[in-house]
């Protein structure tokens, strides 16, 4: 994913009569090729006359032009765009419309790097050319989950127990090492404390997927080794507009017969923007290669209502989400109920946010922001008992002060968070209900020297998890309250070897504390197939962390390449013992504190290699070992990667591409290894632009072939492989008015 270099597409069409034709106007939109909005703002040029006009709020110009011509030559240019110079046959126009595709590019301005989306630094340039998905290429990754939309990206797994539980891991981190955050906010669910649990969040009308990591991370989470996996939508609208905006979707695939519709609508009125969605999606049992998946099917309705008032020095808003989904977890393994179990779950959150700026010879703006969350669970037997029940409330929020100058420094970040939850379980589940309070101070810092630059990021925090009751339980011992005082460092540095080869490193020392499943369980997990012992005694995960990292960006060539090592004094991991628990059948899988050493290699390339024609290549490796031994941790995605070849041509592009992953043998003592597999993949997308309206249609092949294959991070692999061919169809219509 990286944001290319100026490619500007021209469609045009004007007017013509016998021989050179008057001119009296030329009227024509133009729109931004990654996003399909309108760009406001640009300079049109009419060489033969030398006039000038800029496009308005909504992307549109008329440019009033008299006189014979046989060519016209219009100039087009824009801070965030490349200058080009476009030259109009006459006699070979037929109509009056005038369309120009601009792709964004990245300007610098030492320190500052200005884009089509804010940026300070030169490791702003490498996160949005490295980790950002978005625009066209968002919409052509599409998936039923946010995991499957990211599950090709850089560094990038997917942990699953059938379809719609599948949640994403990062360099062999998962659990809430990988924070997932929708416009900043954290989410609020079960899916990092179990792999039957499902992340909450619907990804078909987000804007962009970012995948953060280095120092900026400190800001959101302690785990500084891991990573932040950012979705934005903006559901409190950040932007004032004088037009109505919004799209339309519908999605399809026959692997599960699946299908999805969507709208999205942003509405002005006065000082104020509304903002309102809605996506409900349906899937059935996914289709194998060696036969159906049974109850794995998924139902979800999502909405939300939101908006903003705008005043001369910021905005404040204020949302509501209700996301709902109905899914089943397959069965048929051992430990698992033979029908499978089916789970109901549903987020209710509402949130408020300012962003003020105050221009103070301190702090340029301060943003607060306050969510209420209420999350409920239940797992069903076939028979319809409730075998097991979770809710959450959760209150948290942050405020956080971007600084204009602090002792001669700019652009950092200092703040406070909090979340408050109240953890409730009912049915058969035998983890003690418990509230827990978490309270950080961090600040970021960029900062740049001549051909340096650097970032730093210190976060501390304190957690309090208070049981419902303190007692002794001869399973795992006393249950009592814990409280843990935490901090994380990173330090980043990147240094100009030249205009267009750059080389860096990260240090970090990253923390983390158990949970209160990792702590208080002590029985059976209905949908999980396991019988989870836990460990009161737990100490907080702590480890040091180095990367070291060199890319290339040039106007037709990226690349980069990392390295990275992560030594943990104490890791903490649910493994699976090889005991079973007589009484309910189910594996024992008992977490305890261990010494690990995660350590292994990234490499992405994207190169234009002529017109038309672009090839991109990823390739991930991660080795996970118990430190002192070469006995390997559980749950280790084998090396993977990708390569593609793209057609692309002014409206639409053909690419075929392969996915593939090496042979997993390095598994833990009761893991399964899995072999290597290569499968082919297609996809042709095409857009183009009437009156008001843009129209996007996206159409995939995925496993060509009907090839077998497993994901090694995957529960159900034991008994069937990964989806079978697939055909799937995306279509948004995006309209302004």
């Amino acid at each position: 994913m990286r944001l290319r270099t100026s490619v500007v597409i021209l469609i045009f069409t004007v007017a013509s009569f016998a021989g050179t034709i008057e001119l009296n106007s030329i009227q024509g939109i133009v729109v931004d090729y990654e996003t399909n909005e309108p760009v406001p703002g640009a300079v049109i040029k009419f060489v033969e006359v030398n006039r000038y006009t800029t496009t308005n709020h909504e992307g549109r110009f008329t440019m009033e032009c008299k006189g014979n011509h046989d060519k016209v030559t219009l100039d087009v240019s824009h801070l965030a765009y490349r200058e080009t110079s476009l030259q109009i046959n006459v006699d070979s126009a037929k109509s009056e419309n005038i369309i120009v595709y601009l792709i964004p590019k990245s300007i610098e301005i030492n320190p500052v790097l200005v884009t089509d989306y804010k940026a300070y630094s030169k490791f702003d340039d490498l996160q949005e050319l490295g980790n950002v998905l978005k625009g066209k290429e968002l919409e052509r990754e599409l998936g039923l989950t946010l995991a499957s939309t990211l599950k090709n990206e850089t560094g990038l797994s997917i942990r699953s127990m059938g379809p719609a539980p599948a949640r994403p891991v990062i360099r062999g981190l998962g659990a809430d090492r990988v924070m997932i955050s929708e416009d900043g906010i954290k989410t609020i669910d079960l899916s990092a404390t179990s792999p039957d649990h499902a992340v909450t969040i619907d990804p078909f009308n987000l804007s962009r997927i970012e995948v953060l990591r280095g120092p900026r991370v400190l800001t959101k989470t302690s785990t500084s080794i891991g990573g932040v996996v950012n979705v934005v939508r903006n559901e409190i609208p950040v932007e004032q507009h004088d037009h109505f905006i919004g799209n339309i979707g519908a999605y399809g695939e026959t692997v599960n017969g699946g299908y999805l519709s969507s709208v999205v609508m942003e509405a002005p009125v006065d000082n104020t923007t509304f903002r309102a969605e809605f996506s409900s999606r349906n899937s059935f049992n996914l289709n194998t290669p060696e036969g159906k998946l049974q109850n794995s099917y998924s139902e979800n309705i999502n909405y939300s209502l939101g908006g903003s008032y705008f005043f001369p020095f910021g905005y404040a808003g204020i949302s509501y989400r209700d996301f709902q989904l109905d899914y089943g977890v397959p069965g048929g393994f051992i430990g698992a109920h033979p029908k499978g179990v089916d789970i109901t779950m549903y987020r209710r959150q509402m949130n408020i946010r300012s962003k003020l700026r105050i221009n103070t010879s301190v702090i340029n703006e301060i943003d607060v922001s306050l969510s209420r969350v209420l999350y409920r669970h239940k797992e069903v037997e076939a028979s319809g008992a409730i075998g097991s029940e979770f809710k959450i409330i959760s209150y948290l929020g942050h405020v956080n002060a971007y600084l204009k100058d602090l002792y001669g420094l700019s652009n950092g970040t200092l703040g406070i968070s909090f979340e408050h939850r109240d953890f409730d379980i009912g049915g058969f589940v035998f983890t003690t209900p418990a509230k827990s309070l978490n309270t950080s101070l961090h600040y970021y810092q960029p900062y740049s020297v001549k051909d340096f630059n650097f970032e730093f990021a210190a976060r501390i925090n304190y957690d309090r998890i208070e049981p419902s009751r303190k007692f002794y339980d001869p399973k795992i011992g006393l249950i009592r309250h814990r409280e843990f005082m935490t901090y994380s460092l990173s330090l980043s540095a990147l240094y100009e070897i030249s205009e267009i080869v750059y080389a860096g490193f990260n240090l970090s020392k990253s923390s983390r504390v158990p949970t209160i499943e990792e702590l208080y369980s002590r029985g059976p997990h209905l949908a999980a197939y396991s019988y989870e012992v836990g460990n009161p005694d737990l100490e907080d995960e702590s480890g040091f962390g180095f990367e070291a990292f060199v890319y290339h960006k040039f106007r037709d060539l990226y690349w980069n390449f990392n390295f990275f090592r992560n030594d943990l004094s104490y890791y903490i991991v649910p493994r699976n013992t090889g005991e079973i628990n007589y009484q309910t059948f189910l594996p024992v899988y008992k977490t305890e504190g261990v010494r690990a050493l995660l350590y292994g290699i990234e490499f992405q390339i994207d190169w234009d290699v002529v017109n038309h024609l672009k090839i991109s290549n990823n390739v991930s490796f991660t080795r996970g070992n118990f430190k002192g031994s070469e006995n390997s941790l559980p749950q280790i995605p084998p090396m993977k990667g990708k390569i593609e070849f793209q057609y692309l041509t002014e409206s639409l592009s053909l690419g075929l591409n392969a996915e593939w992953a090496g042979v997993q043998n390095n598994v833990d003592q009761f893991e399964d290894p899995t072999d290597s597999y290569f499968i082919l993949n297609g996809f042709s997308q095409y857009s183009f632009i009437s009156e008001h309206l843009i129209h996007n249609f996206v159409f995939n092949v995925d496993n060509i072939f009907d090839t077998v294959y497993r994901n090694h991070l995957s529960r159900v692999k034991v008994i069937l492989p990964e989806a079978g061919r697939n055909f799937r169809f995306t279509y948004k219509l995006f309209f302004t008015f």
